[in-house]
């Protein structure tokens, strides 16, 4: 059990590493809010597919089908079970505080913190079904997200969902997957090779950010606090549990609950910037709960590795 828990802290602090390097660097300006922002478009809009395609481009088998399809369902039970739970305990007079708690708490940074662990520990497997997880995080996120933060529906839109770039990877990414269909190698090799900043440039976009927050603040809120117990130990925990007793297979199990362990979405900030909520709540949350995940993922992932019967 300790040396489970030593591999996955070890993996936790490899990522922590590149976020210092990112704090470092916005402390500097070598980054700057500018190219921040321009790193961010960069990650989804190119890497992120890339990623989804790399993790899928693996020979056809039934068994795969199999878990991706259980996969998909328990992603979107996790969000829905976090959005019912989130609406029941999170209450305020404050919308703005509201809206951003329940968001800040519903989803994760399941695509920039979790697929490099992921793939550490899981390998490609664990690389595959982290990758749908994500898939099932976009589409709740430009749907149930974009409405709760906006407080719109009119916000809702089938062209933002569609054309939302980790959705097109994943479509892509499936279609050839089930036609068995291999990229050439010249075509691969640079999908590869942008796939693999998919560790790097997340981490260092969370240190600058990191580098910006006001961290006297966000340890003094009540609410911050409570929003990171959730986020990092209720929520993956629950999802450890039920998965666990529902046997479903140990990989899959571990892959969501490495998702769901992650802290805060860094697109709780942009949501609230975009839709004037309470920006300085969503970057303390977004501070604590990576600074706490530090300790509770590799707690969490252990747990469920013992319960899950998964074994390295």
């Amino acid at each position: 059990m300790g040396e489970n828990f030593v591999v996955i802290a070890q993996q936790v602090l490899v990522l922590f590493i590149l976020i210092a390097v990112g704090f470092i660097c916005g402390k500097k300006k070598i980054i700057t809010d500018f190219s921040a922002r321009h790193m961010t478009d960069i990650v989804l809009y190119v890497v992120t597919p890339c990623v989804m395609i790399s993790a899928f481009q693996r020979e056809f088998s039934f068994e795969l089908l199999s878990g991706l399809i259980i996969c998909v369902t328990c992603s979107a039970l996790i969000f829905a079970a976090s959005i019912l739970i989130c609406n029941l305990i999170f209450r305020d007079k404050d919308e703005s505080r509201k809206a951003v708690i329940r968001f800040a708490t519903i989803y994760s940074n399941c695509a920039f913190m979790s697929l490099p662990l992921q793939k550490a520990i899981l390998g490609d497997d664990g690389w595959f079904y982290g990758s749908i997880f994500v898939a099932v995080f976009n589409i709740f996120v430009w749907t149930h997200g974009l409405v709760s933060m906006s407080g719109d529906k009119k916000q809702l839109s089938f062209k933002k969902l569609v054309f939302n770039p980790g959705l097109i990877g994943v479509v892509l990414a499936i279609i050839l997957f089930l036609t068995g269909f291999k990229l050439p190698y010249i075509i691969s090799q640079p999908v590869e090779y942008l796939a693999v900043l998919n560790t790097p440039l997340p981490m260092l976009i969370i240190g600058f950010y990191l580098s910006q927050a006001d961290f006297k603040k966000a340890f003094t809120d009540k609410g911050v606090y409570f929003s990171s117990a959730v986020r990092l130990i209720a929520l993956p925990m629950l999802t450890a549990v039920v998965m666990s007793l529902c046997r479903v297979t140990p990989i899959i199990t571990m892959a969501c609950v490495i998702a769901t362990s992650a802290p805060t979405a860094a697109t709780t900030t942009m949501f609230a910037t975009k839709f004037n909520k309470d920006v300085e709540l969503s970057v303390s949350i977004v501070a604590a709960t990576t600074v706490f995940s530090l300790a509770a993922m590799p707690l969490v992932v252990m747990l469920t590795g013992m319960m899950s019967g998964f074994s390295s």
